[in-house]
C-alpha cells in the first residue's frame, strides 16, 4: 500500500492492511448516548437578531447549491448559477454561494457561467451515488469533471469494500482518486446513513482524512438518513482531533435534508462548539443543498424588513 506523507505517530498507520486496521480499531469508541446528548442540547441553542442576520450570512456563503437529478439539462444548471451569483435580486448584498454543484456532463456549463465569480464548480464522480463500478470507471468521471474545469470533486467511497474490513481498497482508491485530481479539491462523501454505527463513521472519517481527503462530507443525498446532527458532530471531532494530532485543516460537509434555517443554524452552533471559531468558513465548512438557500433568504427578508415574505417571493429550484 502506498501511503501520502504523514506527520510522525501518523506515519505506520497506513503502512500495510493490518497497520490500517490496527489503526481505525485503535481510534476511541463513541459514546453514542453521549453524542446524540450533547448534539440534542446545543440544537436548543437560540440565536437572535444581529446575531442572526450574520448567521444566516455565513449559512449563504457555505451553501453548495445542488442539483443531481436524472432531468437535469444545461438550462437548469444555467439558471442554477445565476442564482449562486445573485441568491436575491431584491437585496444585492446577499452573499453569494460557495459553489455549484453538479453531474460530471454538465460541469463545464457551470464553470462557463460562473468565471470569474470566484463561486467554484463542484463535481460528483466515482459511480456517484452508489459507488458501484470498477476504479476504470471512477476515473473516467472524475477526468471529465477535471477536464471540464471542476474546482473541487465529490466522490463517495465503496461502502460495501469498507463494512466488509477491506480497508486498504477504499484506502487506495481515495488516494488514486486525489491524484487524478489535480488541482481540484476533493470531499469524500462516506454515505454515513449506510455505516450503521458512529463507531464506523469515526474509522471512515479517519480513513479518508488519512488518504488525503481535502474534505469529508457526510451524504450523497439520496440515501435516508442523511446528514444528521450527531453524525456531524462525530465527523466535526475527527476533523478537530485531526488538527490537533497534524495541524493540518480539513474541512466538513453535513448534505442531505438539511432545508431551513434553524437546521443550518444548528449546524454552525456545532461547528462552533465541537470543532472551534476557525472552522466558520466557506473554506473548511459547506452545506451540501438545494431548497435551504430560499429559506435562508427568506428569513434573511425578515430580519431585514421585518416582515415575513413567503415562498412565492424566491425562485424555485
Amino acid at each position: 500500500m502506498s501511503t501520502p506523507t504523514l506527520p510522525p505517530g501518523l506515519d505506520d498507520a497506513t503502512r500495510d492492511d493490518a497497520s490500517l486496521r490496527r489503526f481505525l480499531h485503535g481510534l476511541p469508541g463513541v459514546d453514542q448516548v453521549g453524542v446524540e446528548a450533547r448534539a440534542a442540547s446545543l440544537a436548543t441553542r437560540s440565536i437572535k437578531k444581529a446575531a442572526k442576520l450574520l448567521a444566516i450570512d455565513t449559512a449563504i456563503s457555505m451553501v453548495d447549491l445542488t442539483t443531481l437529478e436524472g432531468a437535469d439539462t444545461h438550462g437548469k444548471v444555467r439558471a442554477l448559477t445565476a442564482k449562486a451569483k445573485r441568491p436575491d435580486p431584491d437585496h444585492p448584498d446577499t452573499p453569494q454561494v460557495a459553489a455549484v454543484c453538479v453531474y460530471p456532463d454538465l460541469a463545464a456549463t457551470a464553470v462557463e457561467n460562473l468565471k470569474g465569480t470566484g463561486i467554484g464548480v463542484a463535481s460528483v464522480a466515482t459511480a456517484f451515488p452508489s459507488g458501484r463500478s470498477n476504479r476504470t470507471a471512477k476515473l473516467a468521471d472524475v477526468a471529465l469533471a477535471v477536464e471540464s474545469g471542476a474546482s473541487e470533486v465529490d466522490m463517495v467511497i465503496d461502502r460495501g469494500a469498507f463494512l466488509e474490513g477491506r480497508y486498504g481498497q477504499v484506502f487506495e482508491e481515495i488516494q488514486v482518486v486525489k491524484n487524478a485530481c489535480g488541482d481540484a479539491h476533493l470531499k469524500v462523501i462516506l454515505e454515513t446513513g449506510e455505516l450503521a454505527t458512529y463507531d464506523n463513521v469515526r474509522r471512515a472519517s479517519w480513513l479518508a482524512l488519512l488518504a488525503g481527503g481535502d474534505f469529508i462530507k457526510t451524504s450523497t443525498g439520496k440515501v435516508s438518513p442523511a446528514a444528521t446532527l450527531p453524525v456531524t458532530h462525530v465527523m466535526l471531532q475527527a476533523v478537530r482531533d485531526w488538527f490537533t494530532t497534524t495541524g493540518e485543516l480539513r474541512g466538513l460537509k453535513p448534505a442531505g435534508g438539511i432545508r431551513t434555517t434553524k437546521d443550518a443554524i444548528r449546524y454552525l452552533v456545532a461547528v462552533h462548539e465541537v470543532a472551534g471559531e476557525q472552522w466558520l468558513t466557506p473554506k473548511l465548512f459547506r452545506f451540501g443543498a438545494s431548497s435551504l438557500l430560499n429559506d435562508l433568504i427568506l428569513q434573511r427578508r425578515t430580519q431585514l424588513d421585518g416582515h415575513y415574505s413567503g415562498p412565492d417571493y424566491v425562485t424555485v429550484d
